[in-house]
């Protein structure tokens, strides 16, 4: 497979799709930057290499082309200043204006094509059905916006010598710029960015080349949401701790009362089998035996310390009781290889803060004795961030649903495209 670092841009154009959904405020300022700067390392060597970059990307879920509201227009000028270099702006994707910029590029310059998603055929999917449309409309909508979608992804990638995806974010959507467009090109023509390949090998050496033991904290406040990832953990790691929302649904599935906590009771017997299966596959499952309860669900609430299997009616379980830190977090510093998907607790209040700070604190002491530490997933990684430990951790993902589904043992479009199976 081409790496980023053995290949010479010199000369080349590279159509480069980023995940620059950024947020934005009510005057289109960026609030938060992070995936703009994590997709710089790639840009630059291609620049450096004196090559040309055109750049993809999708801002939001736009209903209508075009629709001012999601125009990357409004992050041009950040572009430009972080990259150091005047990125200039198509205002289509697929009209002429970008035709024409990307024949003109020219080497060490910058091209930024407006919204792909501005387009059905970057996702693949029609609109404009009306609500009432018969089967067989559906279905001729469907088959024709797959037959345009190829023909989406083919124009884009005419623009380029090479295409190189750095977009991690989105690597679990078959959509024409991150999936079908690597079609277009040779082998040795088409290849990951620095962020999607340090995505894929941190995932797995969690997966499939750790260190043991290995230890997995998943948290989350459904079950049914995180199953298929439990399940597939159970055959990888040593220890699997359940935290959050969803560890009620553990308790009161063997007996337990859990008061007013979040719990799915028709995940009940689900849960059982998942304890099953781990006893069967020597895992050691971790459940929390206690937790700081609370009154109602709020910063002000009056709250006590009460084991899980016996929450008085009326309270409901908010973080992590401090004997399931204590077990918790022995586990963790005692692991090699760590994934964290999901708070402890609603760490946005502080008074159910302390179980998310210990486990986080827990992780970063096994980092700095050697363990590798992935942390993914959007409310995990704003924890990490916001105790200010994320360069004290291995690695932190900007993955979101693609880490989620990779954990899952999905092959993701986006990677296969690139790597092929």
């Amino acid at each position: 497979m081409q790496t980023l670092d053995n290949f010479n841009f010199a000369g080349k154009k590279a159509f480069v799709r980023v995940d620059f959904n950024v947020p934005l405020n009510e005057q289109f300022q960026i609030t938060d930057d992070t995936r703009i700067r994590a997709a710089l390392p790639t840009l630059k060597k291609i620049l450096t290499d004196g090559g040309s970059v055109i750049i993809g990307s999708h801002l939001g879920r736009p209903k209508k082309n075009p629709d001012p509201t999601f125009s990357l227009k409004h992050i041009v000028g950040h572009v430009s200043d972080l990259l150091g270099v005047p990125v200039q702006f198509a205002d289509d994707c697929m009209g002429a204006d970008a035709e024409n910029k990307a024949k003109a590029l020219k080497p060490g310059e910058v091209l930024m094509l407006e919204n792909l998603r501005f387009y059905a055929e970057e996702e693949g999917k029609p609109r404009g059905l009306k609500d009432d449309a018969s089967d067989e409309e559906k279905a001729a909508a469907k088959k024709a916006i797959k037959a345009s979608q190829k023909e989406f992804a083919q124009k884009l990638a005419s623009y380029a010598d090479c295409y190189v995806n750095d977009a991690f974010g989105t690597a679990h959507r078959a959509h024409a710029s991150t999936a079908l467009i690597a079609n277009y090109f040779d082998a040795d023509h088409k290849m990951f960015g620095y962020l999607m390949r340090n995505e894929v090998e941190a995932v797995e050496k969690v997966l499939k080349s750790a260190v043991h033991p290995v230890t997995a904290i998943i948290g989350g406040s459904k079950v049914s949401t995180k199953i298929t990832i439990i399940e597939n953990l159970l055959t990888k790691v040593d220890n699997l701790l359940i935290v959050g929302g969803m560890a009620y649904t553990f308790a009161k599935a063997q007996g337990g009362q859990v008061g007013n906590s979040l719990c799915e009771d028709d995940m009940l017997e689900l849960a059982n089998d998942t304890i099953a299966k781990a006893k069967a596959n020597h895992v050691n499952l971790v459940l929390p035996t206690d937790s700081v309860i609370a009154d109602k669900f709020a910063a002000d609430a009056a709250t006590q310390v009460c084991d899980n299997d016996v929450i008085p009616d009326g309270w409901l379980g908010l973080d992590l009781g401090p004997k399931a830190v204590n077990q918790m977090t022995q586990v963790i510093k005692d692991s090699k290889t760590i994934l964290w998907n999901g708070p402890a607790g609603v760490f946005e209040m502080e008074a159910f803060a302390a179980g998310t700070k210990a486990i986080a604190e827990a992780i970063v002491a096994a980092t700095q004795k050697g363990a590798f530490s992935l942390i993914g997933g959007g409310d995990s990684v704003a924890a990490i961030n916001q105790l200010g430990l994320a360069n004290q951790v291995s690695y932190v993902s900007t993955g979101g649903g693609a880490l989620l589904e990779m954990i899952e043992g999905k092959v993701l479009p986006g990677v296969e495209a690139i790597r092929g199976y």
